[in-house]
């Protein structure tokens, strides 16, 4: 048997490369540098690393030039390693999205301020909460510098996610985005029972989802005897025997994808470790995985199983109608501010459903809309800007034991400290969809491409969503401004570090621009063109 060597674009798999690159030094830094000396190195590579890959990232996106696809189709971009990834368009789009937000990812994990000096993750994860051995790491001011090779490691599997040309290369993705995410969610300093709670309901339910993604990708292969998109997509147009393989492998492939973006009926996870994470970790999670989950999903679908969208739109209206109402209905009673917004995740979710549900071909359009494409790519922004943010904010709100999550705490912050309470009234707001913000844009993006694919009745479920999300975004407005703290529940806001506040500032100034200005980012999106198929 001969052996072929395989012919790399490493220029275009520039940023792959070197985020993966920066995890593997990250871990020798571990295993070379003296404990109480690895902080400040990890910081500054992890930074850096994510900052080359951001610039490398937007140097390809200059120079793309048109490819023509298996099906003829005429995109930005090429098919590389092997077929294994397509740099297309949307890909660098979602890759220089991810960057951004991993980068303030990194702010949020370096800060020590809030902790009185420490780091807000576990001194050692090994020891039991409650133990002397808990108490001696937390005395001796221990803290784990992996979570940075961790946080990279997640980073690339983001990347590599959305950019992927086969199931193979999709399902190693979804496992090495997730792996380092089941670790982090279980490494919070404060509550720590709650904490390894909610590192081991997401790593259960993610092993199952996986498994459900990876015999679904068994399914289809068996289908169409290929794991890449093309060729699956060539297999459906040509009419290829054993339906019910095809039916059931789209099916459990979108339970996997389903799980990631924390859809109903798969966003149990959601709550329970959004809450129980540290709020770092939460606030990159909440945005990076949903972006790459989404980009992921969108190129499964209208690559792969483009020739069968009959088949799985209705699934995809019934999943967006469910995940909107469900996520604004059980977002109201809730007490705890992480739990508040991870309901509202979830219902983002049905959001982002309905744009991916608009027409894909910019032909079909009247002129001022977008191809749901660059509806979701927009909203992905909006949302991800929102998001770091509120949780950004949410880690400055704390009584004696730490962060102060509940619904009480909150009560008189805008008398306390007015910039951080109007900082979070913005980007509640935004998430509201209020005009004058991002999220505004980003919805009337996604209702305009529903709309003109016809899914009226998914846009008038989010229309009521929309007004019954407003409802509990106001009332924690209201409780900032027009409510007295009870004097033994009040919470103090502490003052962060340089990081911290850079990472609230600029995502502040994104959702001010993005809804006053937006015009040059959705031009931006839909410069992006279409997938490569």
């Amino acid at each position: 048997m001969e052996f072929t060597k395989p012919d790399l674009e490493y220029v275009e798999l520039l940023p792959l490369l070197i985020v993966f690159g920066t995890a593997c030094l990250g871990v020798l830094l571990e295993a070379f540098l003296p404990r109480g000396a690895r902080r400040v190195p990890q910081l500054v590579l992890t930074i850096a690393g994510l900052v080359a890959a951001l610039v490398a990232t937007v140097i390809i996106g200059m120079d793309l030039e048109e490819h023509t696809g298996a099906a003829g189709q005429t995109a930005r971009g090429l098919v590389g390693a092997e077929g294994s990834v397509i740099i297309d368009g949307p890909t660098v789009y979602l890759w220089g999205l991810l960057l951004v937000f991993a980068i303030g990812g990194a702010a949020l994990f370096s800060e020590r301020r809030l902790e009185g000096g420490v780091s807000g993750f576990a001194g050692q994860a090994s020891a039991l909460p409650g133990t002397e051995a808990e108490r001696e790491a937390s005395t001796m001011g221990l803290e784990h510098t992996e979570v940075y090779p961790l946080m990279l490691f997640a980073t690339g599997g983001m990347l590599l996610f959305p950019a992927s040309g086969d199931l193979l290369t999709m399902f190693v993705a979804l496992e090495v985005l997730s792996l380092p995410l089941y670790l982090l969610c279980g490494l919070a300093r404060r509550r720590r029972l709650l904490s390894q709670e909610a590192a081991l309901k997401y790593f259960l339910l993610g092993a199952f989802s996986s498994g459900f993604f990876l015999y679904g990708a068994a399914l289809v292969y068996g289908y169409s005897g290929s794991m890449d998109f093309a060729g699956i997509n060539e297999a459906i147009r040509g009419g290829a025997d054993n339906q019910g393989l095809l039916l059931a492998g789209i099916a459990l492939l979108a339970v996997g994808l389903f799980f990631k973006v924390g859809a109903v009926p798969f966003q149990s996870w959601t709550p329970d470790v959004y809450q129980g994470a540290p709020t770092a970790v939460t606030a990159f999670m909440a945005a990076g995985t949903k972006i790459a989950a989404f980009g992921a999903m969108a190129r499964l679908l209208y690559v792969a199983f483009d020739g069968e969208r009959w088949t799985w739109q209705p699934m995809l209206w019934v999943v967006a109608i469910l995940s909107m109402i469900v996520g604004a209905v059980l977002a109201i009673p809730q007490t705890d501010v992480k739990r508040m917004l991870a309901y509202s995740s979830v219902a983002h979710s049905g959001f982002i459903l309905t744009g991916v549900l608009g027409a894909q071909s910019a032909g079909l359009l009247a002129e001022g809309q977008y191809t749901s494409l660059d509806g979701v790519l927009f909203y992905l922004t909006a949302y991800g800007f929102s998001m770091v943010g509120a949780f950004a904010i949410v880690t400055l709100v704390r009584d004696p034991g730490g962060e102060a999550t509940g619904f009480s705490h909150w009560a008189g912050l805008g008398k306390r400290s007015p910039l951080v309470a109007g900082a979070f009234a913005f980007f509640l707001l935004s998430m509201a969809g209020i005009p004058l913000t991002a999220g505004f844009i980003g919805k009337w993006a996604v209702f305009t491409s529903a709309m003109s694919a016809g899914a009226w009745p998914v846009v008038l479920v989010a229309i009521g969503s929309s007004i019954i999300a407003v409802f509990f975004y106001v009332r924690y407005v209201r409780l900032m401004f027009f409510s007295d703290a009870h004097p033994d529940e009040e919470g103090a806001v502490a003052i962060p570090s340089a990081f911290t506040t850079v990472t609230v500032t600029v995502c502040l100034a994104a959702t001010l621009l993005l809804g006053i200005v937006p015009g040059p980012v959705l031009d931006l999106v839909v410069g992006t063109g279409d997938f490569i198929r």
